[in-house]
């Protein structure tokens, strides 16, 4: 899939970024000035989308990252089994099944419609519509 690339200073947070091949979104960003002979430096926590790992990592400003495209769609609750709902897409009729976040065990219910992301292959719930 095609990516977009920024450098590390023009990233904010609420950024999705690609590190260690998967797709982290940043929560918290710090860039220090330059010094005398340096260059300027950016810190900054990233969570991962699919695992909710947390990351820190201190790199030059002038360091490049993959941003991934993401997919936003829509898709019907058909049934849920355990913490699994299986889902058709609303507008291909495709039938998945997915992993119901914890924040949405107690909301997702037969036949309403959620939102989620396809990022770069990987599906995920999102929110309730």
């Amino acid at each position: 899939m095609a990516h977009k690339v920024i450098d590390a200073t023009t990233m904010r947070v609420g950024t999705f970024l690609i590190l260690d091949g998967s797709t982290h979104e940043v929560k918290k960003m710090d860039v220090s000035k330059t010094g005398k002979h340096g260059h300027a430096k950016v810190r900054f926590e990233a969570v991962s989308v699919m695992t909710g790992k947390k990351k820190v990592m201190v790199v030059p400003g002038h360091e490049r990252f993959e941003v991934p495209l993401i997919d936003k769609n829509r898709a019907q609750v058909l049934s849920i089994a355990g913490d699994n709902a299986s889902l058709m897409d609303s507008e291909n009729f495709e039938t998945f099944d997915l992993p119901i976040p914890g924040s949405l065990k107690e909301v997702v219910k037969d036949g309403m419609t959620v939102e989620y992301w396809d990022i770069e292959g990987e599906k995920l719930i999102k929110r309730t519509l």
